[in-house]
């Protein structure tokens, strides 16, 4: 983002926060209706162009929204759309992005209000996984030709029974939106529920699974290395031999066979 659209995020951010601070149904319900707002501008091209129009005074933005949004989403979510609208984005779609942000952070706070905010973040990664594993159901929830209809009844079939509303909520909101990266998607996800618990999230590639006394190692190595608690999610993978990669950000730590006879054959070469 340049320098006025990170500006107005942040005024956007101080918005949801103010809104947040009613009961614990205040978060569920804005970070829903949030969503609900975000697929009407994804569908009406010139109310999102309107309403990033910065040519127009804000307070007329602001009203706008009003229009439109008033009497369809509760005082909360009226009052950080219109705060929103109502600051100079240097770009369309970033006043549209921030509003996935936001709808996502509402939702995490109401699982973080619910104590299942933990639940929530290893579902999102290990949906990722799912999806990232099997080709054919990625192509499915990503096919812009598909109906979105379609896309929600698979995700219903696939997660009724099996995880948080929550994590149902969000993982709709990324399938059924177009040109959203689905397995870059849900790591991010995962990645802004760590960072409410204030850690960060290590992504392990592991040659056998790891026993939880395992994971508890690995975690307090990495909290040494990065001065901050560590979120560890595994994934198996056999072709690593033995051993384990793990990637944070963008540090990679390769300590697999592969690895070190990757490494071997660079040197004798």
């Amino acid at each position: 983002m340049y320098a006025a659209s990170r500006e107005a995020s942040s005024r956007s951010r101080e918005a949801l926060r103010a809104a947040l601070t009613g009961s614990d149904s205040v978060a569920a319900t804005t970070g829903s209706e949030l969503f609900a707002a975000v697929a009407v501008l994804d569908d009406q091209r010139s109310l999102r162009v309107a309403l990033a129009d910065v040519s127009v005074p804000g307070s007329a933005r602001a009203e706008l929204s009003e229009r439109v949004f008033g009497g369809k989403v509760s005082v909360a979510t009226l009052a950080v759309l219109t705060t929103a609208v109502a600051q100079n984005w240097s770009r369309t779609s970033d006043l549209v992005d921030t509003l996935v942000l936001l709808g996502q952070e509402a939702l995490l706070e109401s699982a973080a209000n619910a104590g299942r905010l933990d639940a929530v973040e290893d579902e999102l990664f290990r949906l990722g996984r799912i999806i990232a594993d099997n080709p054919d159901l990625e192509q499915a929830l990503s096919d812009r030709a598909k109906p979105v209809a379609a896309k929600r009844e698979l995700l219903t079939r696939l997660l009724t029974g099996k995880a948080e509303p929550v994590t149902v909520s969000l993982a709709e909101q990324v399938v059924t939106r177009e040109g959203t990266a689905i397995g870059t998607a849900f790591d991010e996800l995962s990645d802004l529920a760590a960072s409410r618990r204030e850690q960060i999230v290590a992504y392990a590639r592991a040659a056998i699974a790891l026993t939880p006394q395992q994971r508890e190692r690995l975690s307090a190595s990495l909290q040494r290395i990065y001065g901050k608690p560590v979120t560890v999610h595994v994934q198996v993978d056999t072709s690593l031999l033995s051993g384990l990669v793990v990637r944070i950000g963008d540090d990679v730590i390769d300590g697999s066979a592969v690895g070190r006879l990757e490494r071997l054959r660079r040197e004798l070469a």
